[in-house]
């Protein structure tokens, strides 16, 4: 069966890899595309290959009166969570490829997403090392207690922390042991120095020239340490495979999966 594929965002860093990438698939078809930037242009030529025929939509409202089977967001953090409703209200399955949604918007697109029967999968990073970088700190934080997350980015990266360091800490404070760290409520001096606690983690972002996106879980224990890294260099390819194995595997269920990891065993 093909899987009919709406792309949001297409003209961005990630989507210019993934246009191409579905159009080759055999297995999916690109029929629809939204970029309000490239509105009106053919998907193909406007990220660097050849026409398509698929027409660029300028928003996703026109582009879903094209039927399809899933919608895959890369967009901005500020219009996310409103492209996953209205993805949702339609009946189409979602893959989530933007960061910025706290825990409390993906219960809301979890509900919405049950109620109306479709899948949702959204992940902090679809790369499959940073997937398994995941996995490793999760089984790490069931032995060692103290484990505090480090968020790098670009100067230019709006939103804190990024959505592969808020979905770690966010698993992470799910399985942790209880710290050993003083309460930062006891601590003298600005308690800012100690990041931000998500999910029982705290978490620092860096944002500096010089990144792309880095993740690191740092683990401490009496006399040694351990830390579980990510560095993602400045190509979107890696994005692409764990993306359209969330595209294949989103509607096998309704409801919100958070994290590629449950997909790919």
């Amino acid at each position: 069966m093909t899987i009919s594929v709406t792309i949001v965002g297409a003209t961005g860093w990630v989507g210019r890899a993934l246009v191409p990438a579905v159009a080759a698939a055999p297995d999916l078809k690109l029929v629809a595309a939204v970029a309000r930037n490239a509105a009106g242009q053919d998907a193909g030529t406007a990220t660097g290959g050849a026409a398509l025929g698929v027409t660029i939509a300028a928003t996703l409202d026109e582009a879903l009166r094209t039927p399809c089977d899933v919608v895959v967001d890369y967009t901005k953090p500020d219009v996310v969570k409103g492209h996953a409703l209205a993805a949702i209200a339609a009946k189409r399955n979602v893959v989530v490829g933007t960061s910025g949604l706290t825990a409390d918007d993906y219960a809301e697109i979890d509900a919405a997403a049950r109620a109306a029967g479709v899948g949702v999968l959204a992940a902090g990073n679809f790369s499959i090392t940073a997937t398994l970088m995941q996995r490793f700190a999760l089984m790490a934080a069931r032995y060692v207690p103290d484990v505090e997350v480090i968020d790098y980015a670009s100067a230019s990266k709006p939103d804190v922390p990024s959505g592969t360091g808020r979905e770690l800490a966010e698993r992470l404070g799910a399985v942790r042991l209880d710290p050993t760290a003083m309460p930062v409520d006891e601590l003298r001096g600005p308690k800012e120095t100690r990041g931000a606690e998500i999910g029982r983690t705290r978490v620092h972002s860096v944002r500096i020239s010089g990144f792309v996106l880095s993740c690191e879980a740092l683990f401490g224990a009496p006399d040694e340490r351990l830390t579980i890294r990510h560095d993602a260099g400045s190509s979107a390819t890696p994005y692409v495979a764990g993306t359209l194995l969330a595209v294949r595997r989103v509607g096998d269920r309704p409801g919100l999966r958070r994290g590629l990891d449950g997909l790919m065993e």
